[in-house]
Protein backbone atom coordinates (compact mmCIF):
# COMPACT_ATOMS: atom_id res chain seq x y z
CA UNK A 1 0.00 0.00 0.00
CA UNK A 2 1.80 3.07 -1.20
CA UNK A 3 1.85 6.25 0.84
CA UNK A 4 0.47 9.53 -0.46
CA UNK A 5 4.02 10.53 -1.39
CA UNK A 6 4.68 7.34 -3.36
CA UNK A 7 2.46 7.14 -6.42
CA UNK A 8 1.80 3.51 -7.39
CA UNK A 9 3.72 2.27 -10.42
CA UNK A 10 2.73 -0.74 -12.52
CA UNK A 11 5.22 -1.70 -15.21
CA UNK A 12 4.52 -4.21 -17.96
CA UNK A 13 7.62 -6.12 -19.09
CA UNK A 14 6.72 -7.79 -22.37
CA UNK A 15 10.07 -9.62 -22.48
CA UNK A 16 10.77 -11.15 -25.92
CA UNK A 17 7.12 -11.38 -26.88
CA UNK A 18 4.79 -9.60 -29.24
CA UNK A 19 4.40 -8.37 -32.77
CA UNK A 20 3.58 -5.09 -34.44
CA UNK A 21 -0.10 -6.02 -34.28
CA UNK A 22 0.03 -6.85 -30.57
CA UNK A 23 2.04 -3.72 -29.82
CA UNK A 24 -0.65 -1.63 -31.49
CA UNK A 25 -3.65 -3.28 -29.86
CA UNK A 26 -2.13 -3.61 -26.40
CA UNK A 27 -0.79 -0.08 -26.16
CA UNK A 28 -4.10 1.37 -27.36
CA UNK A 29 -6.08 -0.70 -24.86
CA UNK A 30 -3.84 0.31 -21.96
CA UNK A 31 -3.88 3.95 -23.01
CA UNK A 32 -7.68 3.96 -23.08
CA UNK A 33 -8.22 2.49 -19.62
CA UNK A 34 -5.15 3.13 -17.47
CA UNK A 35 -6.22 4.71 -14.15
CA UNK A 36 -4.85 8.21 -13.69
CA UNK A 37 -4.01 7.55 -10.03
CA UNK A 38 -1.41 4.96 -11.08
CA UNK A 39 1.74 5.52 -13.10
CA UNK A 40 1.56 2.90 -15.84
CA UNK A 41 4.65 1.87 -17.79
CA UNK A 42 5.03 -0.34 -20.86
CA UNK A 43 8.37 -2.00 -21.66
CA UNK A 44 8.11 -3.62 -25.10
CA UNK A 45 10.98 -5.22 -27.02
CA UNK A 46 13.34 -2.78 -28.76
CA UNK A 47 11.80 -3.08 -32.27
CA UNK A 48 8.41 -1.84 -31.02
CA UNK A 49 9.53 1.06 -28.81
CA UNK A 50 8.91 3.78 -31.39
CA UNK A 51 5.56 2.29 -32.38
CA UNK A 52 4.35 2.07 -28.79
CA UNK A 53 5.61 5.56 -28.05
CA UNK A 54 3.61 6.92 -30.99
CA UNK A 55 0.51 5.19 -29.66
CA UNK A 56 1.01 6.66 -26.19
CA UNK A 57 1.65 10.30 -27.14
CA UNK A 58 -0.66 12.58 -25.19
CA UNK A 59 -1.52 9.95 -22.59
CA UNK A 60 -0.13 9.49 -19.13
CA UNK A 61 1.23 6.02 -19.91
CA UNK A 62 5.03 5.90 -19.86
CA UNK A 63 7.48 4.03 -22.09
CA UNK A 64 10.44 2.01 -20.87
CA UNK A 65 13.04 -0.39 -22.24
CA UNK A 66 14.11 -3.78 -20.97
CA UNK A 67 17.87 -3.26 -21.00
CA UNK A 68 20.63 -0.89 -22.12
CA UNK A 69 24.33 -0.91 -22.89
CA UNK A 70 26.84 0.65 -20.54
CA UNK A 71 28.40 2.63 -23.41
CA UNK A 72 26.62 5.57 -25.02
CA UNK A 73 27.86 4.91 -28.55
CA UNK A 74 30.61 3.17 -30.51
CA UNK A 75 31.52 -0.20 -31.97
CA UNK A 76 29.16 -2.40 -29.95
CA UNK A 77 27.23 -4.38 -32.55
CA UNK A 78 23.79 -5.41 -31.34
CA UNK A 79 23.75 -3.09 -28.34
CA UNK A 80 21.36 -0.20 -27.64
CA UNK A 81 22.41 2.82 -25.61
CA UNK A 82 20.44 4.77 -23.09
CA UNK A 83 20.80 7.86 -25.25
CA UNK A 84 19.07 6.03 -28.11
CA UNK A 85 16.31 4.85 -25.79
CA UNK A 86 15.78 8.38 -24.54
CA UNK A 87 15.75 9.60 -28.15
CA UNK A 88 12.76 7.39 -28.99
CA UNK A 89 10.83 8.49 -25.91
CA UNK A 90 11.78 6.13 -23.11
CA UNK A 91 11.72 7.49 -19.59
CA UNK A 92 12.58 4.25 -17.78
CA UNK A 93 14.77 1.20 -18.30
CA UNK A 94 14.98 -2.11 -16.47
CA UNK A 95 18.40 -2.84 -15.00
CA UNK A 96 19.57 -6.19 -13.65
CA UNK A 97 16.46 -8.23 -14.41
CA UNK A 98 16.99 -11.76 -13.16
CA UNK A 99 16.94 -13.09 -16.72
CA UNK A 100 19.80 -10.77 -17.63
CA UNK A 101 21.70 -11.95 -14.56
CA UNK A 102 21.08 -15.67 -14.99
CA UNK A 103 20.90 -16.14 -18.77
CA UNK A 104 23.49 -13.57 -19.82
CA UNK A 105 25.83 -13.57 -16.86
CA UNK A 106 25.37 -9.96 -15.77
CA UNK A 107 27.22 -9.55 -12.50
CA UNK A 108 26.36 -7.16 -9.70
CA UNK A 109 29.18 -4.94 -10.99
CA UNK A 110 27.75 -4.86 -14.53
CA UNK A 111 24.30 -4.07 -13.17
CA UNK A 112 25.76 -1.18 -11.20
CA UNK A 113 27.44 0.13 -14.36
CA UNK A 114 24.13 -0.06 -16.23
CA UNK A 115 22.31 1.74 -13.41
CA UNK A 116 24.85 4.56 -13.60
CA UNK A 117 24.69 4.65 -17.41
CA UNK A 118 20.89 4.86 -17.36
CA UNK A 119 20.91 7.92 -15.14
CA UNK A 120 23.81 9.53 -17.00
CA UNK A 121 21.87 9.14 -20.25
CA UNK A 122 18.62 10.59 -18.96
CA UNK A 123 16.70 7.48 -17.95
CA UNK A 124 15.22 6.38 -14.66
CA UNK A 125 16.46 2.88 -13.80
CA UNK A 126 14.27 0.19 -12.32
CA UNK A 127 16.80 -1.90 -10.42
CA UNK A 128 15.75 -5.54 -10.16
CA UNK A 129 16.97 -7.58 -7.19
CA UNK A 130 16.04 -11.00 -5.86
CA UNK A 131 17.20 -14.46 -4.88
CA UNK A 132 17.23 -17.80 -6.71
CA UNK A 133 15.38 -20.86 -5.44
CA UNK A 134 18.58 -22.31 -3.96
CA UNK A 135 19.33 -19.04 -2.18
CA UNK A 136 15.74 -18.82 -0.99
CA UNK A 137 15.77 -22.35 0.42
CA UNK A 138 19.12 -21.70 2.09
CA UNK A 139 17.70 -18.70 3.92
CA UNK A 140 19.95 -16.28 2.02
CA UNK A 141 17.31 -14.04 0.44
CA UNK A 142 17.96 -11.00 2.61
CA UNK A 143 21.74 -11.26 2.25
CA UNK A 144 21.47 -11.59 -1.54
CA UNK A 145 19.25 -8.55 -1.85
CA UNK A 146 21.52 -6.46 0.35
CA UNK A 147 24.54 -7.52 -1.71
CA UNK A 148 22.82 -6.56 -4.95
CA UNK A 149 21.83 -3.19 -3.52
CA UNK A 150 25.30 -2.56 -2.16
CA UNK A 151 26.88 -3.03 -5.58
CA UNK A 152 24.82 -0.10 -6.85
CA UNK A 153 25.12 1.98 -3.69
CA UNK A 154 28.90 1.66 -3.77
CA UNK A 155 28.91 2.79 -7.40
CA UNK A 156 26.50 5.74 -7.38
CA UNK A 157 25.62 6.50 -3.75
CA UNK A 158 22.28 6.69 -1.98
CA UNK A 159 21.27 10.02 -3.55
CA UNK A 160 20.91 8.30 -6.93
CA UNK A 161 18.00 6.29 -5.57
CA UNK A 162 15.95 9.48 -5.32
CA UNK A 163 15.50 9.13 -9.08
CA UNK A 164 15.21 5.35 -9.33
CA UNK A 165 12.85 2.47 -8.62
CA UNK A 166 13.67 -0.90 -7.05
CA UNK A 167 11.85 -4.08 -8.03
CA UNK A 168 12.06 -7.17 -5.81
CA UNK A 169 11.61 -10.25 -7.94
CA UNK A 170 12.27 -13.62 -6.32
CA UNK A 171 13.76 -15.60 -9.20
CA UNK A 172 11.95 -18.75 -8.08
CA UNK A 173 8.61 -16.99 -8.66
CA UNK A 174 9.22 -15.63 -12.17
CA UNK A 175 7.30 -17.44 -14.87
CA UNK A 176 6.83 -20.46 -12.62
CA UNK A 177 3.32 -19.81 -11.39
CA UNK A 178 4.73 -19.64 -7.88
CA UNK A 179 4.29 -16.40 -6.00
CA UNK A 180 5.71 -15.13 -2.76
CA UNK A 181 2.98 -14.71 -0.19
CA UNK A 182 2.08 -11.11 0.60
CA UNK A 183 3.89 -11.53 3.93
CA UNK A 184 7.03 -12.92 2.28
CA UNK A 185 7.06 -10.13 -0.29
CA UNK A 186 6.49 -7.46 2.38
CA UNK A 187 9.35 -8.82 4.46
CA UNK A 188 11.84 -8.42 1.63
CA UNK A 189 10.46 -5.02 0.63
CA UNK A 190 10.91 -3.88 4.23
CA UNK A 191 14.49 -5.20 4.17
CA UNK A 192 15.18 -3.18 1.02
CA UNK A 193 13.72 0.01 2.45
CA UNK A 194 15.55 -0.44 5.75
CA UNK A 195 18.85 -1.08 3.97
CA UNK A 196 18.47 2.13 1.99
CA UNK A 197 17.37 3.96 5.14
CA UNK A 198 20.64 3.03 6.80
CA UNK A 199 22.20 5.56 4.43
CA UNK A 200 19.38 8.09 4.01
CA UNK A 201 15.98 7.74 5.63
CA UNK A 202 14.27 10.35 3.47
CA UNK A 203 15.42 8.77 0.20
CA UNK A 204 14.36 5.35 1.46
CA UNK A 205 10.92 6.61 2.46
CA UNK A 206 10.30 8.08 -0.98
CA UNK A 207 11.68 5.37 -3.27
CA UNK A 208 9.07 3.17 -4.91
CA UNK A 209 9.47 -0.58 -4.41
CA UNK A 210 7.77 -2.93 -6.86
CA UNK A 211 7.05 -6.64 -6.55
CA UNK A 212 7.62 -8.90 -9.54
CA UNK A 213 7.03 -12.63 -9.72
CA UNK A 214 3.90 -14.19 -11.25
CA UNK A 215 1.67 -11.25 -10.35
CA UNK A 216 -1.79 -11.80 -11.79
CA UNK A 217 -5.19 -10.15 -11.61
CA UNK A 218 -6.32 -12.54 -8.88
CA UNK A 219 -3.38 -12.02 -6.50
CA UNK A 220 -2.46 -8.41 -7.19
CA UNK A 221 -4.73 -6.81 -4.61
CA UNK A 222 -3.36 -8.82 -1.68
CA UNK A 223 0.25 -8.15 -2.69
CA UNK A 224 -0.27 -4.45 -3.35
CA UNK A 225 -2.05 -3.99 -0.02
CA UNK A 226 1.26 -4.43 1.82
CA UNK A 227 2.68 -1.18 3.18
CA UNK A 228 6.07 -1.28 1.44
CA UNK A 229 4.86 -2.58 -1.93
CA UNK A 230 4.24 0.38 -4.22
CA UNK A 231 3.32 -1.44 -7.41
CA UNK A 232 4.32 -4.31 -9.63
CA UNK A 233 6.71 -5.37 -12.35
CA UNK A 234 4.44 -7.54 -14.43
CA UNK A 235 5.61 -10.17 -16.90
CA UNK A 236 3.21 -12.59 -18.56
CA UNK A 237 0.06 -10.84 -17.38
CA UNK A 238 1.18 -7.63 -19.10
CA UNK A 239 0.60 -9.27 -22.49
CA UNK A 240 -3.15 -9.41 -21.85
CA UNK A 241 -4.79 -6.01 -21.66
CA UNK A 242 -7.63 -7.09 -19.35
CA UNK A 243 -5.27 -8.79 -16.89
CA UNK A 244 -2.78 -5.94 -16.90
CA UNK A 245 -5.45 -3.30 -16.45
CA UNK A 246 -6.99 -5.28 -13.59
CA UNK A 247 -3.63 -5.16 -11.85
CA UNK A 248 -3.46 -1.41 -12.47
CA UNK A 249 -6.89 -1.05 -10.89
CA UNK A 250 -5.73 -3.06 -7.87
CA UNK A 251 -2.84 -0.63 -7.45
CA UNK A 252 -5.27 2.26 -7.64
CA UNK A 253 -7.44 0.74 -4.92
CA UNK A 254 -4.52 0.81 -2.53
Amino acid sequence: MTTTSRRPLVAGNWKMNGSAALAASLSQAVRAAAPAQVEVLLCPPFPYLAQVQAALVGSGVQLGAQDLAVAQDGAFTGEVSGAMLRDVGCGYVLVGHSERRTLYGETDAVVAEKFAAAQAQGLRPILCVGETLDEHEAGEAEAVVRRQLDAVLNKVGIAAFADAVVAYEPVWAIGTGLTATPAQAQTLHAVIRAHLADQDASVAAAVRLLYGGSVKADNAASLLAEKDIDGGLIGGASLDADSFLAICQAAKAD
